[in-house]
C-alpha cells in the first residue's frame, strides 16, 4: 500500500505508539490508527493479546504492527522501547495512552498499600516515564499528537473509587504541565473521557450493570483519528466522547 495520506487513509506514514493495545479502549485505538494507515505500535503485557490484535490489523490494514510485549510500569523498558523506535523509527507522529488499572473498589481507610503502589504505577508513575520516553520522538515529528484518557471521577469523587480517582487527577496534572511546557512546540497533547465503555474495566467496577447498553470500545475509534490530526489546543478541558458522539463532530480539545 502507498505511505501517500488519502482520504480513505490519512494518518498513511504516521507511526501511532499505543499501550494497554491488547484489549477495550487501546485495542480500538490501534485498529482504528491502523485502517487511518498509521504503523501501529502496540504496547501491552501479554504476547497472544498482541498476536490477536496484529492479526486483525492485517486484516484492515494489509500490513502488520510492531508488538512490544512488557508492563507499563517497568520504567527501564520503557527507556529501552524508546530507544527502539528511535533506532527503528526516529520519531513518533502519535501517542495513545490507554493503559489502565482500577485497582480496589473500597474505602480509603482499607486500601492495602501494595494495592495503592500497583494504581499509582500503572495510571500516574508509567504516564511521567512515557512522556520522559517518547517527548524527543514526538518533537521529531511534524506535528506530533499525544492523547491520554481520563475519567470522569476526576472532577466527580465518589466513594469507593479513591486509587483511580486519585491517579488520574494526578496524570491530568502531569498532562497539563507537560503540554504548557510544549505550547512552542508542533507537539500537543489532549486529555480524552470516553465516558462509559463496554470494558472488563468497567464490567469490574459495575458487576451487575448490563454491558449492552453501553458502547462498544470501537465507537472511540474515528474519534482518535480526528484527534491526531486537529490543530489542538492546550487541553483546559478534556474532550467528552460522549459530547462528540451526540453532535457527530470533535468537539474542540482546547475546552
Amino acid at each position: 500500500m502507498s505511505d501517500a495520506p488519502s482520504p480513505a487513509r490519512p494518518l498513511a506514514g504516521r507511526i501511532a505508539l499505543v499501550t494497554g493495545a491488547s484489549r477495550g479502549i487501546g485495542h480500538a485505538a490501534a485498529i482504528a490508527l491502523a485502517q487511518a494507515g498509521a504503523h501501529v505500535v502496540a504496547v501491552a503485557r501479554t504476547q497472544g493479546g498482541l498476536e490477536a490484535l496484529d492479526d486483525q490489523i492485517r486484516n484492515v490494514s494489509g500490513e502488520s504492527a510492531t508488538l512490544v510485549p512488557l508492563d507499563i510500569t517497568d520504567g527501564d523498558a520503557l527507556d529501552a522501547l524508546g530507544l527502539a523506535i528511535h533506532q527503528r523509527f526516529g520519531h513518533i507522529d502519535v501517542l495513545v495512552h490507554a493503559a489502565a488499572t482500577l485497582g480496589p473498589m473500597t474505602p480509603v481507610s482499607h486500601i492495602e498499600p501494595s494495592h495503592w503502589e500497583r494504581v499509582m504505577a500503572v495510571n500516574l508513575t508509567a504516564t511521567y516515564r512515557l512522556i520522559r520516553t517518547t517527548e524527543r520522538l514526538l518533537r521529531a515529528a511534524d506535528a506530533a499528537r499525544a492523547i491520554f484518557f481520563t475519567t470522569g471521577r476526576v472532577a466527580r469523587p465518589k466513594a469507593f473509587w479513591g486509587p483511580y480517582g486519585a491517579s488520574k487527577s494526578g496524570m491530568e496534572a502531569i498532562v497539563r504541565t507537560w503540554a504548557d511546557e510544549l505550547e512552542q512546540t508542533s507537539v500537543r497533547a489532549v486529555l480524552l473521557d470516553p465516558g462509559v465503555m463496554r470494558t472488563k474495566m468497567r464490567a469490574e467496577a459495575m458487576p451487575g450493570e448490563d454491558p449492552l447498553t453501553l458502547p462498544e470500545p470501537s465507537e472511540i475509534g474515528p474519534l482518535i483519528v480526528e484527534l491526531a490530526q486537529l490543530d489542538l489546543g492546550l487541553p483546559k478541558q478534556p474532550v467528552l466522547f460522549t459530547d462528540w458522539r451526540a453532535a457527530g463532530r470533535v468537539v474542540s480539545a482546547a475546552g
